[in-house]
């Protein structure tokens, strides 16, 4: 009987792969790992984890590249036992993905322990994360701004807002029960809308004081309470430059961990060239102006080490390729080359 179960789970199994991609598999093993305690600690002992210090995560770097290494369960036990701390601290973890081949990725902070001893062991060192989403792989990007993310939310609700009682996460991070209401708490993200605004031949680029100094971006701002992605759009060009959209699409979007859990939403606006005078808000930005083509062109060349000229005077430059800003800029300039 047992044999005949096996046989037809076998060829269960093996039809249900045939019939769906790698990704659908991939997606649904991440949900039961989401959704089933047991199954997911089991997975701590076969994953890889990511670690954190105080939220900084690990870099190694190989000659000129930054690694971020993934370490394995068994690592994880020998660093553990180096600071006389129990297996336990892994339930610390929070699941982040995981392979094509169903090999689980988890991140976990650190920040309890010495941090110099941690980075003399492995042979790295933890590193801001505004930097180290600029020399990391593209492929290990997003996976550390979602990392951050998920640990900054658990680390700053650990209590429930209604009865002040600590709440609990489950095993794979993806919630907190508050077990005195039974009100559950599910990760969130916050809407923020990018705008490159356009006249037609130019775009509209500014800064904030507290940029890199020489680097300009698109303009951004939060989404308010009630309002569409379109009403935003038109309300943060008003406040910040003073201009009024005509016309605006949608590009693409981008979760960004700054200040805290974001959805870049990057939109194109167009205003009209007879009505295109900036009126900045200096309360929100240091400055704002229209760039040309050529002078875009140039400035997506420039990185930011070579902004700075022999008089002292900085060059305009841009965000690098993993943000969505410069997705925006690029597909302006293609636009106007096209």
């Amino acid at each position: 009987m047992a044999a005949i179960h096996q046989a037809v789970y076998r060829r269960a199994s093996s039809l249900f792969c045939r019939l769906h991609s790698t990704y659908v598999r991939k997606m649904r093993y991440l949900n039961e790992l989401k959704e089933d305690n047991s199954l997911c600690r089991q997975a701590q002992t076969s994953g890889t984890f990511y670690l954190f210090h105080n939220l900084a995560p690990l870099l190694q770097q190989v000659g000129q590249k930054y690694l971020v290494p993934h370490l394995s369960a068994a690592e994880m036990k020998r660093i553990l036992e180096k600071f006389k701390e129990t297996e336990q601290w892994i339930e610390k973890s929070v699941l982040i993905g995981c392979s094509d081949e169903h090999i689980p990725r988890f991140a976990l902070d650190l920040g309890a322990l010495e941090k110099s001893v941690i980075e003399s062991e492995l042979k790295g060192s933890f590193t801001d994360l505004r930097k180290a989403l600029f020399v990391v792989d593209e492929k290990d990007s997003p996976l550390l701004a979602s990392a951050h993310s998920l640990l900054q939310w658990h680390d700053s609700h650990q209590y429930c807002s209604k009865t002040g009682q600590p709440t609990q996460k489950n095993v794979a991070g993806s919630r907190r029960v508050c077990h005195a209401s039974g009100i559950t708490y599910y990760p969130q993200m916050s809407p923020v809308v990018i705008i490159l605004v356009s006249d037609g031949s130019r775009c509209l680029l500014a800064r904030q004081p507290s940029f890199p100094q020489g680097m300009y971006t698109a303009l951004s701002g939060f989404c308010d309470m009630g309002e569409s992605v379109e009403e935003t759009v038109q309300r943060e060009v008003a406040e910040e430059v003073g201009l009024e959209v005509e016309s605006l699409w949608y590009s693409a979007s981008q979760h960004w961990p700054f200040p805290s859990s974001c959805l870049m939403i990057a939109c194109h606006a167009l205003v009209k060239a007879q009505q295109a005078e900036i009126n900045m808000n200096s309360l929100e930005l240091e400055a704002a102006r229209w760039f040309g083509l050529e002078e875009i062109v140039e400035g997506l060349k420039r990185p930011p080490s070579s902004s700075k000229q022999d008089d002292g005077s900085i060059l305009p430059w841009f965000p690098p390729k993993q943000a969505i800003a410069r997705q925006l800029i690029c597909e302006w300039v293609k636009q106007q080359t096209s």
